[in-house]
């Protein structure tokens, strides 16, 4: 085999070698989407979302339901605003539905887990869930901790 074959392999199994990195790297960031097809939005308010992101997941029971699509800040009532776009096969959600925060593991990423209320009637396009719970911040724990044991010495 001359050099030039050689080289011309070496080549192509870079090029494969780089292909397989992007589509690794896509699903490991969850760039690539909950499942694509239909989807509905919700919105939820939080008076503290923590490091809640943009692209971060959407789970009900442990299951990837949705993910965010983006999150604002409303000035009039202090609060984050964040923007759920939910699987369309997962449009069962009843409007007493409550929204927490939650970190997958001790550093892990945040997201927003719903837990499913009793009404009859669903959530549907552009519905607000209103119960919701903000986002646990470790830094105002740790705070709270030593304050209040430098208070009792």
């Amino acid at each position: 085999m001359n050099s030039r074959a050689i080289e011309l392999l070496v080549g192509l199994f870079m090029l494969l070698f780089l292909g397989a990195m992007l589509v690794l790297a896509l699903r490991v960031s969850n760039l690539t989407g909950f499942g694509g097809g239909d989807s509905y939005h919700l919105v939820a308010r939080f008076e503290n979302i923590g490091g809640l992101q943009a692209g971060a997941g959407v789970a009900a029971g442990g299951v990837r339901v949705g993910e965010i699509d983006n999150i604002e800040y409303d000035s009039e009532t202090f609060e984050a605003i964040v923007h759920l776009s939910m699987n369309a096969k997962f449009d069962s959600f009843p409007q007493d539905t409550s929204a927490s925060i939650y970190t997958a593991g001790l550093l892990g990423e945040q997201y927003i887990g719903l837990e499913p209320g009793a009404e009859v009637d669903v959530l549907v396009d552009n519905d607000e869930i209103y119960q919701t719970q903000s986002a646990l911040v470790l830094e105002r724990l740790i705070g709270q901790v030593l304050f209040s044991r430098s208070g009792s010495d």
